[in-house]
């Protein structure tokens, strides 16, 4: 039997690739992954063709790196000088990334490409107000951004466990509209429940050096009350559950809400 003929790496093709690696463990990276399979397919490729393009992108981490994660070691100049560019320029490629995957799977603007069941891909209407109102264009960055925050966590708030995705956000540390720069860059972000992230968004709560939890003496202010205790001050002082590769939360930005936001 003949050999099908290898399809190129075009430049919209390894934007597809990171983003999917932002957004599937670096255990899934397989080509037996029902999602790899699917997106493969689509583009055009064989899934062993985008599951070796993925770990090629792993050892251009340098999370993964400084985990003893090499990945593969064929990655082409093309992915080093790619990896550099969607790095330094999130806001933009995170967005371009992301619509080039929506397109693959639909035309329909007012569907999302949900990747937290990760067994299979799920077109869903944009949840939330901020979401639903949005541009296009916008809602494709919110879209890469809550993503690759909420699936590098496994699918879990990082404070409390919850892992009811319809109840988890992806929260920025620096907020949304004073930092354009930092909006799609996932180290910018946390997964946490809804309640912890309203509590994290008004500085009822932040993270120290350590990233063990800090509770605000204005959040204390409202004590005794059991169902807030309990939501709160079993996690006081214990550390949120690390999550995968890019989304490791920044400590300048940590260190900007402790200073900024946080009602000490």
């Amino acid at each position: 039997m003949a050999k099908a003929p290898s399809v190129k790496w075009t430049r919209e093709h390894t934007l597809i690739a990171l983003n999917l690696y932002c957004k599937l463990p670096f255990g899934q990276f397989s080509s037996t992954n029902a999602i790899i399979v699917d997106v493969a397919a689509r583009m055009g490729r064989n899934a062993n063709s985008l599951a070796m393009k993925l770990c090629n992108l792993a050892s251009l981490d340098p999370v993964q790196r400084a985990r003893g994660v090499k990945g593969l070691e064929g990655a082409s100049n093309q992915d080093r000088e790619m990896w550099k560019e969607f790095q330094a320029n999130l806001p933009v490629l995170g967005e371009q990334s992301e619509e080039l995957l929506h397109d693959l799977f639909t035309h329909d603007e007012e569907k999302e490409v949900d990747f937290l069941q990760r067994d299979k891909v799920r077109l869903v209407a944009p949840t939330g107000p901020t979401e639903t109102q949005a541009t296009v264009k916008v809602r494709r960055g919110q879209q890469f951004f809550r993503q690759s925050v909420i699936t590098a966590y496994d699918v879990r708030c990082c404070i409390s466990g919850i892992n009811v995705p319809r109840l988890l956000v992806a929260s920025h540390i620096k907020p949304w509209g004073k930092f354009p720069a930092d909006r799609l860059n996932p180290r910018n972000g946390l997964c946490l429940s809804s309640l912890h992230d309203a509590a994290f968004d008004a500085g009822l709560i932040t993270l120290d050096e350590k990233l063990n939890v800090i509770l605000s003496k204005r959040l204390r202010s409202f004590f005794p009350q059991p169902a807030l205790e309990q939501n709160f001050v079993s996690f006081e002082g214990k550390p949120i559950r690390f999550p995968e590769k890019l989304a490791e939360p920044d400590g300048d930005f940590l260190c900007y809400h402790r200073d900024k936001v946080f009602q000490s």
